[in-house]
């Protein structure tokens, strides 16, 4: 836990150390529901709530590719083997995984406020709606860290993990936007068990998979 706790905060010293990336990322939300609601406020007839659902959600999914992405290739071969002296596979992938679920879910909360405030709230039960953004964070962290330690392998191949979380992130993705469509028609909590049985099915299993193959990639 004590490796994991100072790995963590030296992913947080670093992302403070370099806010161009954090405010790249945030500029990119913010331009994206920009150009979303000049399109939309010229043709208001076009925005039902699947529409809004279903465009936040996409708007998510590339902001965590890009912020996710680089988890591993911004760490060079000669400190990447300085780690491999210090601490063991499991605590580097967990302190990933922890960091980049707060930064997906402080990014995700951040777009939500900017994206209600451009495009307005249709939802009902905000707890629910809420409930499906953190989870779909974690989820996306999660896929995508370890995605991002596979193609750090590969010479950071961008189209590999283009191709691997393809498959990982659709089924996850489906789930966090039925779930969230839930919440905006305010059905009974009861009717979303599912969905977020599922989510956490997914969350749990990507982790699991993590903590038993990143040590044979750290290995490598």
């Amino acid at each position: 836990m004590n490796e994991i706790r100072v790995l963590f905060w030296k992913e947080v010293k670093l992302e403070l150390r370099q806010r161009y990336a954090l405010n790249g990322m945030v500029l990119y939300i913010v331009s994206t529901v920009f150009i979303c609601y000049l399109h939309f406020n010229l043709n208001q007839n076009l925005l039902n709530p699947i529409v809004w659902n279903t465009l936040f959600w996409i708007i998510l999914m590339f902001t965590a590719v890009n912020a996710i992405g680089k988890s591993f290739s911004q760490d060079s071969d000669g400190r990447i083997l300085y780690y491999y002296t210090l601490t063991s596979p499991i605590a580097i992938i967990l302190a990933k995984i922890i960091y980049n679920s707060l930064l997906m879910t402080v990014l995700t909360l951040s777009g939500f406020l900017v994206y209600q405030l451009a495009m307005g709230n249709p939802v009902d039960d905000l707890g629910m709606f809420l409930l499906a953004l953190l989870l779909g964070s974690i989820g996306f962290a999660s896929v995508l860290t370890m995605i991002s330690a596979i193609a750090s392998k590969a010479g950071n191949n961008g189209m590999l993990m283009a191709v691997l979380s393809f498959p990982m992130v659709i089924p996850l993705l489906l789930m966090a936007v039925k779930m969230s469509k839930n919440a905006m028609d305010g059905l009974d909590a009861s009717v979303s068990y599912d969905e977020i049985a599922v989510l956490l099915a997914i969350d749990a299993l990507v982790i699991a998979l993590s903590l038993i193959l990143f040590p044979y990639i750290w290995k490598s």
